[in-house]
C-alpha cells in the first residue's frame, strides 16, 4: 500500500489508541445504534476491528453477548479495562483478522464498523464474517467510499482501502441484502471522524 503506516497497521493502531483521548469518540457509531432494533434481545454479536471498544461495550451495555477482536493490544487493553470500570462481561480478544481462528456459525450479528481491509484480504476476512454467522444471521457494515477522498472528515487515503456498493455486492453475493447504499453523512466521533462523509451503508442476512 502507497502509505508507510498501513503497511504496518499495528503500529499506527497503536499510536491512535495510546492517547488519552478517545479519538474516535465514547459514543458507539450511529449506523450501529439505527440498525439495532433488527437484533434480537441478548443475541450473540461479533465486532471485529473494534479498537479501544466503544462499539462493543455499547452493544454488551444494551445486553447482548458480546465478542469483540482487534489487532491492537493497547486498544484491546483499553477496552478490557473499559469494559471491566462498566462492570461488564464480554469477550475481548487480540488478533490479527487474517489470521485469527474464525468462529463457524457460531453468531446471530456481525457489526463491522469503518473496518477497511486491503484488497488481498477483504473477500478472505467477508467470507470468514459470514462464517461466523448463523443462518440467517445479520452482518451490519459502515465504511468509507472512495467519495470520502474529497473530506477531510477521517478514513484511509488510499482509494485501494475505500469501499463501493459493488465491492460489497460481489463479497456478500451469497447474502440478502436487505440494505445497501452510498450516502453523505455526518459524522461525530471523537476528533479523528468529524464532519461531513461519505460511506457506504450495508445490512446483509445470511441464507
Amino acid at each position: 500500500m502507497a502509505n508507510d503506516k498501513w503497511n504496518n497497521p499495528q503500529k499506527m493502531w497503536d499510536e491512535r489508541f495510546a492517547q488519552a483521548e478517545p479519538v474516535y469518540g465514547e459514543h458507539p457509531n450511529a449506523y450501529l445504534c439505527a440498525q439495532a432494533h433488527r437484533l434480537t434481545p441478548g443475541c450473540k454479536i461479533l465486532v471485529p476491528g473494534d479498537g479501544y471498544g466503544r462499539n462493543g461495550i455499547w452493544l454488551a451495555r444494551q445486553g447482548f453477548r458480546v465478542t469483540t477482536v482487534d489487532l491492537s493490544p493497547i486498544g484491546v487493553e483499553r477496552a478490557r479495562k473499559s469494559a471491566q470500570a462498566a462492570g461488564l462481561t464480554m469477550s475481548i480478544e487480540e488478533a490479527d483478522l487474517a489470521a485469527w481462528n474464525w468462529p463457524v456459525g457460531e453468531f446471530d450479528a456481525v457489526a463491522s464498523i469503518f473496518l477497511h481491509l486491503p484488497p488481498d484480504l477483504r473477500p478472505q476476512i467477508h467470507a470468514q464474517m459470514l462464517g461466523a454467522l448463523k443462518r440467517g444471521g445479520l452482518l451490519i457494515l459502515e465504511a468509507f467510499t472512495p467519495a470520502q477522498l474529497q473530506h477531510s472528515s477521517g478514513g484511509p487515503k488510499q482509494l485501494e482501502l475505500l469501499y463501493t456498493t459493488e465491492i460489497l455486492q460481489k463479497d456478500f453475493a451469497a447474502t440478502e441484502a436487505l440494505e445497501l447504499l452510498e450516502v453523505k453523512t455526518d459524522l461525530d466521533e471523537g476528533r479523528m471522524h468529524r464532519g461531513r462523509a461519505a460511506v457506504v451503508h450495508g445490512v446483509f442476512r445470511k441464507r
